[in-house]
């Protein structure tokens, strides 16, 4: 029997990108089911009932959500091209790194988006301090994973996808250079692997939702 595999997802989720990129990278074939948050369908009532949340994989009937959980999963059941490494060691700076995406990176760079004054300063103090971190781990690689893009590079991927977004609605560099040169080769050379690049949201339709987003929190402020 042919395994069914569904994504539910929004064009614009930097989380469902996650999952799209590993299925991708796996040659997984999979059905993209596209959600509208606003209006949000049974179907993602129904698999997702405690955050009502994209992404969902639904693999055979059965659901998993929260885009890190399914990656993990991913990995453990489609064996080609393995994301996480070998040993239990690596594995774990893997999740680490992962985790330092979500509870660290991105609250500092939505920060310098949607703040202003000296919360904005202070949340680009942050961000500065996390790109140290990266910076560092990236010595001698040229992805997280090493050689291939792994894990904690699709965690962080949405530094490579989102950021100039961020940055030419600003108006401000966000990763400089000159500062971080590894960070800045490493988002290079990840949205040019061909499977991130023909994966990617429009940019334009892109900035224009984010402006809006931006515009609405600033509004609220």
């Amino acid at each position: 029997m042919a395994e069914e595999v569904k994504l539910l997802t929004t064009w614009s989720s930097p989380f469902a990108l996650r999952v799209v990129w590993a299925l991708k990278l796996k040659g997984v074939q999979f059905d993209s089911i596209e959600e509208d948050l606003s209006n949000k369908s049974p179907l993602l009532l129904q698999y997702n009932p405690v955050h009502k949340k994209i992404p969902v994989l639904v693999h055979n009937g059965k659901p998993i959500s929260e885009s890190l959980v399914i990656l993990e999963y991913v990995d453990e059941t489609w064996r080609q091209y393995p994301l996480l490494p070998d040993g239990p060691y690596d594995r774990a700076r893997a999740h680490f790194w992962a985790k330092f995406s979500d509870d660290k990176v991105s609250p500092s760079i939505w920060g310098v988006f949607i703040k202003q004054g000296k919360e904005r300063e202070e949340a680009f103090d942050q961000i500065f301090e996390n790109l140290k971190f990266l910076e560092e781990e990236l010595k001698g690689k040229r992805f997280f994973g090493g050689e291939k893009i792994g894990f904690a590079d699709l965690a962080l991927g949405w530094i490579a996808e989102r950021v100039c977004v961020l940055e030419e609605i600003i108006g401000v560099k966000i990763v400089e250079e000159e500062k971080f040169p590894l960070v800045s080769a490493w988002m290079q050379e990840f949205v040019k692997v061909p499977i991130i690049k023909e994966s990617l949201p429009p940019h334009e339709k892109l900035v224009t939702k984010i402006r809006g987003i931006r515009e609405k929190f600033l509004g609220a402020a």
